[in-house]
């Protein structure tokens, strides 16, 4: 059964689209950091990113592209953040077992880094395959069982009676009963064509296992090298289904044989090459706007911690990024009508509607955040809109703070930016189509009330450390958040592993010597013990 069959049902009707554009709005100029987390906005004045910085290092820049632990690689998606990004807030400002969420978790990051540190992650997307990604990293299966999966899946192939014509789901796939899109016909050799149609099959994403294996082939489906079924587009996004049938024929592009189980086995290998997650997390399918409410439930239900201690996410860029259009070669594996995602995500959004339904969010995650919780929000600058260049350039950032989060009784702590580098820019792919972003990311720092605020501000300058994987320290034990059926163990020289010490103070992982770490009240924990880098 296609993963659409499965997923669609519980898909709520995205807003239409409304609004009209408009510039940034002004404010008077404060103090670093609002005195009393209250930012007026008049107008006329310097811009709120300007009066009220963030003082955050941004140190994740400094470090490696692919910090961080080796299941974040799994499948490339657009406008996704470094790892290194949540950990610099993880690390600050939770404690191992508290709850951080993610309600446009992407790809995962944020939920997966939270369960790598030892934390709750909670992830939600309306897009099913990111909700398929997210629910892939925080409960992956255990080498061994993945192992005997593949090995009894290529079995099955090889058992398989002979197909008479293409494997095919007709409605699921196009639309029609046409039967394999001809651009997909043309991206893969004929066995390899085959064999992702018998897996397309057979994988059932509801399974634990079923669902990590749909996840890595949707990472390897195409890209440039031998570790890809197809290299006829690129790995971070799929190139229009006109352009695929041009530029192949331009080329004379012949796809090379792949073996859809050996090319498993070893991206499965390399993902896993490190020890699972010590925690746990959850992946919820859903709009956003009730991402609070849902949570909520599902850790009463769980009886999990009823409380959500961090929140960092990146909402969709305004008008930027079309994920149905960007992925459709991994939606056609599985089962999942491109245009139809893309109109139920409604990418459309003018910038005041966008700020309304960011406020509709903001206002539903009120009811599971803690009274100290932080928000970080990744928003990046707009400077034109359907090919046509605003009058001003829109800054999400201090307008979301001003539309969408003030009137909702937030604090605001600061804002800090983010300059990114053009090339690293989802928007470059899209050209005029869509709304254009700028080189400037923004991160919105907030909090539902003045404790909260205070916190953020007070962890803003503690220092974290970067190895990875970390290393406990002797004489701890692993926080009581480990994976179901686990019980706690004396640390040992395990990477990836995040510790608590007997008191209940938690140590950055892999802290050196003499450095305070940042602790989940905004303090030093006081001295680490060594580890080797």
């Amino acid at each position: 059964m296609a993963l659409a069959a499965r997923l669609e049902p519980r898909l709520p009707a995205a807003p239409p689209p409304g609004g009209s554009p408009g510039g940034c709005m002004p404010a008077p100029a404060p103090p670093v950091g609002w005195p009393d987390g209250r930012a007026p906005s008049p107008r006329g004045g310097a811009p709120v990113a300007d009066q009220a910085p963030f003082p955050l290092d941004l140190e994740w820049k400094r470090e490696r592209r692919l910090w961080g632990p080796a299941l974040h690689p799994m499948c490339s998606y657009l406008a996704a953040f470094p790892a290194g990004l949540p950990h610099a807030f993880i690390a600050r400002y939770t404690r191992p077992g508290d709850v951080v969420l993610d309600p446009f978790s992407g790809r995962g990051t944020t939920p997966l880094q939270a369960c790598a540190e030892g934390r709750i992650g909670v992830g939600n997307d309306l897009n099913p395959l990111a909700h398929l990604l997210t629910a892939a990293k925080v409960d992956p299966p255990g080498p061994a069982e993945l192992g005997r999966r593949v090995d009894d899946l290529e079995a099955g192939w090889a058992a398989r009676p002979a197909p008479a014509a293409w494997p095919s789901r007709g409605d699921d796939v196009t639309g029609s009963a046409s039967g394999v899109p001809p651009e997909v016909v043309l991206a893969f050799h004929p066995r390899t064509l085959e064999q992702l149609a018998y897996l397309r099959a057979v994988l059932d994403p509801a399974g634990r296992v079923d669902r990590f294996l749909l996840a890595t082939i949707a990472g390897i489906l195409h890209g440039r090298g031998r570790a890809f079924l197809s290299t006829l587009m690129p790995n971070a996004f799929a190139m229009p289904p006109g352009y695929v049938r041009e530029y192949a024929r331009a080329t004379g592009f012949h796809p090379e044989p792949r073996d859809v189980f050996a090319a498993l086995r070893l991206k499965t290998q390399w993902l896993l090459r490190e020890p699972l997650p010590p925690a746990r997390g959850i992946a919820i399918l859903g709009d956003a706007r009730d991402a609070g409410t849902r949570t909520a439930a599902i850790l009463r239900e769980r009886a999990l911690p009823g409380r959500v201690r961090l929140v960092v996410s990146s909402p969709p860029y305004l008008r930027v990024v079309r994920y149905g259009a960007a992925n459709w070669l991994r939606l056609w594996f599985l089962g999942i009508d491109p245009g139809g995602l893309d109109a139920r995500l409604d990418h459309a959004h003018r910038p005041r509607a966008y700020l309304a339904f960011l406020r509709e969010v903001l206002a539903d995650l009120r009811v599971v955040l803690a009274d100290d919780a932080v928000v970080v929000l990744v928003l990046g600058d707009v400077e034109s809109d359907g090919g046509h260049r605003l009058r001003r350039e829109v800054g999400l950032a201090a307008r979301a703070w001003e539309e969408a989060a003030e009137p909702e009784g937030y604090r605001l702590a600061g804002i800090a930016a983010d300059e990114v580098a053009a090339h690293r820019k989802s928007t470059r792919i899209w050209g005029d189509e869509a709304g254009q972003a700028t080189r400037t990311d923004r991160l919105l720092v907030i909090a539902p009330t003045e404790l909260g605020r205070r916190r953020a501000l007070a962890g803003a300058a503690l220092p974290v450390d970067w190895r990875w994987p970390p290393e406990p320290r002797a004489g701890v034990v692993v926080a009581a958040t480990q994976r179901t059926g686990q019980p706690p163990r004396p640390a040992g020289p395990r990477p990836g592993i995040v510790v608590v010490s007997g008191g209940g103070s938690p140590g950055a992982p892999g802290a050196r010597a003499g450095v305070p770490v940042a602790d989940g009240a905004g303090r030093g924990a006081g001295p680490a013990g060594q580890g080797r880098r």
